[in-house]
C-alpha cells in the first residue's frame, strides 16, 4: 500500500498544478492590445524587470548595511593583523631576553602561556 500512497500523493500534485495554472489563465486574461503587439515588445516587456519602490528602498538600506559591516569587518582585520604582529614581537624579544639571560646563567622568565601560539620558532 506504500507505493499507493505515493502514486496518489503524484497525481494529486499534478491536479494542483493544472488547477492553478487554469485559476491563473482565468483570473488575468490577456488584452486585446498586447496581442495585436509586434513579438519584439512581448520580448522587451518581458525583459523589463518590474519592482516596487518600496522593495528597491530595501534593497538600498540593505545594501547600506552590508557595506557598514564590511567597513567593520575591514577595520577589524586590520586592528587583528596588527595585534598578531605585536604579538609576535613579544614572543621574539622574550626568547632573545631569554637566551640573554641563559647565556649568563641566570633564571630564565618563564613564557606566557597567551603568547606561545605566535611563536615564530
Amino acid at each position: 500500500m506504500g507505493g499507493d500512497g505515493s502514486i496518489l500523493g503524484v497525481v494529486i500534485a499534478i491536479v494542483g498544478v493544472i488547477g492553478a495554472i487554469l485559476v491563473a489563465r482565468i483570473s488575468n486574461p490577456r488584452d486585446d492590445e498586447r496581442e495585436r503587439e509586434p513579438a519584439d515588445a512581448d520580448e522587451r516587456r518581458a525583459a523589463e524587470l518590474k519592482v516596487s519602490p518600496e522593495i528597491w528602498r530595501r534593497f538600498t538600506v540593505l545594501e547600506t548595511k552590508v557595506d557598514h559591516l564590511t567597513e567593520i569587518v575591514e577595520e577589524q582585520r586590520t586592528k587583528v593583523s596588527t595585534l598578531e604582529r605585536l604579538l609576535r614581537l613579544a614572543m621574539r624579544i622574550i626568547r632573545r631576553a631569554n637566551r640573554r639571560l641563559h647565556a649568563a646563567e641566570l633564571p630564565t622568565e618563564e613564557v606566557p602561556a597567551e603568547l606561545v601560539p605566535y611563536s615564530i620558532e
